[in-house]
């Protein structure tokens, strides 16, 4: 592990302090443990939200219907999706003030956090996380970040910081509903405890760090310690869980990925969320698709990131329309599953992106699909292409529809124009 230098221009080895708490193995482990107190029945009243991100964006032409309101033209890429018109809006003309960067804003998805150059040199707590963090410990998963091929993920800490996604799907079954072993069980009792008492252990290491280092490196301490009392929380509230047995599903664990097919894997790991939705495993969900392989699928032969950036040649936008119509059907199968099992009112999900067009790295005029949460839906909403209405506007409305009357939300202060409840 390297050293991490810091501006006094002294040199402080991280497994120093690891070291002084007695738990330089325990801490990276811990962290990763996020169940929470849950409910065990599901409540009628709960509110949830999933929101999924694509890495490579969605073709604007094919996706932004002719028309607005309810009388709208579906695009190509609506038209698989038409029979729940109904229960989503699209939104169109909208972005986050002052994010650009292309790839490099997509830290920003779902904090809406302004970067320099095309970078957030200190992100802000995601829409996810903010939930979670205020409503998150009535279920054993106070939220999941997922990812469908790595662990980058859009969902961020309240100190910045970027939550590792899970990226495996059989893994995530069995931390879902395979319920551990005896064995598991007391290591996971004996982490914990060791856990509940890190603050007592470091906290004279704290104050001997604090007068070594500037009045910045302080605060940076700060937050660590802040995030390992927040750990120190959630840890006391996965003690209650430790025994209880996790929920019996009729769906089968995915045994094989179909990595040559992303519209696929993102599939499989939409089901996976729609389950742990209907069990009340969690609430909350972010799902970042990152592009696996797609010459799996029938009339598709190059790759995904050389498709999303086609410079507007016919046979490489006629194979990305296959691809991201197949996204879009994924996500509508979803959102149909959600309003089938009688959750779609209760539940908001959006699918969205940070690349408004992916072959130009432009982060204005982001793709936007919101459904559900009791939102009076079936209409497009045609914000200016040039003058874009500010996406931080819909993460306010949603907050305010569980309940959370925050007066801001990254740089907005108000709700979206033209979204009403039902």
């Amino acid at each position: 592990m390297k050293n991490v230098t810091l501006t006094t221009g002294k040199a402080l080895d991280r497994r120093t302090l690891l070291r002084a708490a007695g738990v330089s193995l325990a801490l990276p482990v811990l962290e990763a443990m996020t169940p929470a107190f849950a409910a065990e029945k599901p409540s009628p009243f709960a509110k949830r939200f999933v929101g999924v991100s694509l890495s490579l964006g969605l073709h604007s032409p094919f996706l932004v219907p002719q028309g607005e309101g309810t009388g709208y033209a579906p695009s190509p890429y609506l038209k698989g999706i038409q029979d729940i018109r109904d229960d989503f809006t699209v939104v169109s003309g909208v972005s986050h003030p002052g994010v650009t960067g292309g790839h490099s804003a997509e830290g920003s998805i779902f904090s809406a956090c302004p970067n320099s150059r095309g970078t957030t040199s200190r992100n802000t707590i995601s829409l996810d996380q903010l939930m979670a963090n205020r409503l998150g410990h009535e279920t054993r998963f106070p939220s999941l970040v997922l990812n469908t091929n790595s662990s980058s993920s859009p969902s961020y800490t309240e100190n910045g910081s970027m939550i590792p996604a899970e990226n495996n799907a059989m893994r995530l079954f069995t931390r879902l509903f395979v319920d551990d072993s005896p064995g598991e069980r007391r290591r996971q009792a004996e982490l914990i405890r060791r856990g509940r008492s890190v603050m007592d252990v470091v906290a004279g290491e704290a104050s001997r760090l604090r007068r070594d280092v500037s009045a910045e490196d302080r605060d940076r301490l700060d937050n660590w310690f802040t995030s390992v009392r927040d750990l120190e929380q959630r840890l006391a509230a996965n003690e209650a869980w430790t025994d209880r047995p996790k929920p019996k599903v009729s769906l089968k664990a995915p045994t094989q990925m179909p990595r040559n097919n992303e519209v696929a894997v993102n599939g499989i790991f939409l089901d996976l969320v729609h389950m742990a939705l209907v069990t009340d495993s969690t609430r909350f969900v972010t799902l970042h698709i990152t592009g696996n392989s797609v010459n799996g699928i029938e009339g598709v032969s190059s790759s995904y990131h050389d498709l999303s950036h086609h410079g507007l040649d016919e046979d490489k936008l006629r194979q990305l329309a296959i691809v991201e119509a197949g996204q879009v059907k994924a996500w509508g199968t979803f959102v149909r599953k959600l309003r089938d099992s009688g959750l779609l009112k209760e539940t908001m999900t959006v699918m969205t992106s940070n690349l408004g067009n992916a072959s130009s790295h432009n982060n204005l005029n982001m793709p936007v699909l919101f459904a559900g949460g009791g939102f009076r839906h079936g209409r497009h909403l045609a914000f200016d292409q040039k003058n874009n209405y500010p996406l931080p506007n819909l993460y306010l409305s949603a907050l305010h529809r569980l309940g959370l009357e925050e007066k801001r939300f990254a740089t907005t202060s108000g709700t979206m124009r033209g979204l009403d409840v039902a």
